[in-house]
């Protein structure tokens, strides 16, 4: 592995980390992209999306199992902080608007399943969403502080049990009753959910595995 990274370019040696997840040499690459003066905007449009959302691919398609997608994501995440430290506040702006949109995903009030949630804010930044994952037994007011707060294209609600799939609806209600419903698109998912639930509480849209929620994401935010 150093053999094979130290034959490359500092930003051939970033996308690499990425792909094997390589977090240390992630991290090592950025510093000496920025050492070299190398714009850290472009590296990240150009060349880190493009590579983790290659590993979400893989994922996706059975090539890569979980651990890789995690690891994947860790060198990615090291990797940015060490790229934006010295980034202007402009830039940083810029860098926001070329993803996807920002998700807040959470899972609802009384429910501590997050199993498939993690897997679903996984795939949502591979692809290349801004995912503000809040955890698991979320109070309902907090998603919607949280969404406001960060301005989030979606909401991404997920219950795991039949007692908590209500306080999807409650956000439904508290979002109606807050002249808020039109700000934001709303997802829901989990595994006693289902398209007619989402129907009946009011959601644009429902999925039934990660990937499905990753494809749901992407076209909510692009028919708006």
């Amino acid at each position: 592995m150093e053999d094979r990274l130290n034959s490359d370019t500092p930003v051939e040696r970033l996308k690499r980390s990425i792909i094997y997840g390589e977090e240390q040499d992630a991290e090592k690459a950025a510093r000496e992209i920025l050492n070299a003066g190398i714009d850290p905007m472009q590296v990240m449009e150009r060349e880190l999306f493009p590579a983790i959302k290659s590993v979400g691919e893989k994922f996706e398609k059975g090539e890569y199992f979980l651990t890789d997608l995690m690891s994947a994501a860790d060198a990615m995440r090291a990797a940015s902080r060490v790229l934006t430290s010295n980034m202007k506040e402009a830039g940083k702006n810029k860098m926001a608007t070329t993803r996807m949109g920002k998700v807040v995903i959470g899972t609802v009030s009384g429910d501590i399943h997050d199993i498939g949630k993690n897997i679903v804010a996984l795939l949502l930044e591979v692809n290349g969403f801004d995912a503000q994952d809040l955890g698991k037994d979320v109070e309902s007011m907090k998603f919607i502080e949280r969404a406001t707060e960060v301005q989030a294209n979606i909401m991404a609600l997920s219950a795991l049990m039949t007692t908590t799939k209500p306080a999807q609806k409650e956000i439904m209600d508290l979002l109606d009753e807050m002249g808020l419903r039109k700000k934001f698109l709303v997802m829901v998912g989990g595994a006693p959910t289902t398209s007619e639930w989402a129907e009946r509480i009011g959601a644009d849209g429902w999925a039934e595995t990660a990937e499905q929620g990753v494809r749901l994401a992407q076209r909510l935010v692009k028919e708006r």
